[in-house]
């Protein structure tokens, strides 16, 4: 699956546009987590238990969006965007979307003069 947060994919153009597809996943703070971000608050630097939190949702969330794309028989997503929300106390959403479409390649590679 090509992804593009471009509205088209470099190298190749549109065949087809099928529709909007999303993915989203709600997670909540882990209460050990949270405990320990407090702490950080205090003395700085980076919440590495929540850069890792909010990586997994995005690859979680990416994956459901790929899915559904593949699900209408799109090989690409173009415009895609990321979303959060809060949606109670201490659970938020992440929520990404794109447009599910069929591409080709523009100008496919010439074959190569040096394989048999």
């Amino acid at each position: 699956m090509l992804l593009s947060n471009l509205e088209s994919v470099p190298g190749h153009h549109i065949v087809r546009q099928l529709d909007v597809v999303y993915g989203s996943t709600v997670r909540s703070k882990h209460v050990g987590r949270d405990l320990l971000a407090g702490l950080k608050n205090i003395v700085g630097g980076e919440l590495k238990a929540y850069t890792e939190l909010l990586e997994e949702s995005r690859q979680e969330a990416m994956q459901r969006m790929i899915d559904k794309a593949r699900q209408m028989g799109a090989n690409a997503i173009v415009g895609i965007r990321f979303s959060t929300s809060n949606i109670a106390q201490g659970a938020s959403e992440l929520f990404v979307y794109g447009t599910a479409v069929i591409v080709e390649i523009e100008h496919p590679k010439l074959p190569d003069p040096f394989i048999n």
